[in-house]
């Protein structure tokens, strides 16, 4: 007798997942260190799932604090808004890829939450 053909079962479908948007980034921010009137914070950022070649951060700081140097960065303040654009050497990332900048700021406060936009 011959046995029946085998038979395979029909492929699993993976749930869907959303990627991120293209040419999306994410920011972390972080305080590094801190001393009386003064700290020293640090923003993490990673490219989402294209590669792009500029970014922004944004953040906005709920009290009172300034930034009075960055590096990695060009920094700029109105009022309590603060934008980080990149500079020349660490605008373009790769898909996924990561950069960071820091700064030293004036002042204390809770760690706002950055925003981070991408050119494509």
């Amino acid at each position: 007798p011959t046995s029946p053909p085998p038979t395979t079962p029909p492929p699993t479908t993976p749930p869907p997942t959303t990627p991120p948007p293209a040419g999306a980034c994410t920011a972390t921010y972080r305080v590094t260190a801190q001393w009386s009137g003064g700290f020293q914070g640090e923003v993490e950022l990673t490219a989402g799932a294209t590669a792009v070649k500029g970014w922004t951060v944004t953040w906005t700081f709920a009290g009172g604090q300034q930034v009075s140097q960055a590096w990695n960065a060009t920094v700029t303040s109105s009022g309590s808004t603060v934008t980080a654009r990149n500079v020349s050497y660490n605008g373009s990332l790769a898909a996924g890829a990561k950069t960071s900048f820091g700064f030293l700021g004036s002042g204390s406060g809770a760690n706002p939450t950055p925003t981070c936009t991408a050119t494509l």
